[in-house]
């Protein structure tokens, strides 16, 4: 059976305020991610409809807190919860947070490089 851990990730992106390591399972693409700094990443996501993620993500907080935001509310999640955040949502991560997050691989990938666009024109401004 495959496997992937924060070890083995073949896929490391280090984008200063965080760190996060990717691997495939079948059709999900798993993130272990970690956040050095306070972030929000409703920025990034200019451009998809409503300016929100389109992908689903299913995960566990290991440190910090996550906060998602939808149209009608928002969630926060502490460690020890799992969590499913379907699309339509931004993010507000503390500071220290560490999560390992399941992702549809066809719909990250595709929120992703609307992502890389706006990371590259935020840090180039």
């Amino acid at each position: 059976m495959p496997k992937v851990s924060k070890a083995t990730a073949p896929h490391v992106e280090d984008v200063g305020l965080m760190e996060g390591r990717y691997g495939r399972l079948g059709d999900y693409t798993v993130g272990f991610e970690h956040f050095r700094e306070d972030a929000d990443s409703a920025p990034l996501f200019k451009g998809l409809p409503d300016d929100r993620c389109q992908s689903p993500h299913w995960g566990y907080v290991i440190a910090g807190r996550v906060v998602f935001k939808f149209a009608d509310g928002e969630e926060t999640y502490e460690p020890g919860d799992a969590y499913y955040a379907p699309p339509g949502h931004t993010t507000v991560l503390d500071a220290g947070t560490e999560i390992v997050e399941f992702s549809p691989t066809g719909d990250y990938e595709r929120t992703m490089a609307v992502v890389a666009e706006n990371l590259a024109a935020l840090q180039t401004a």
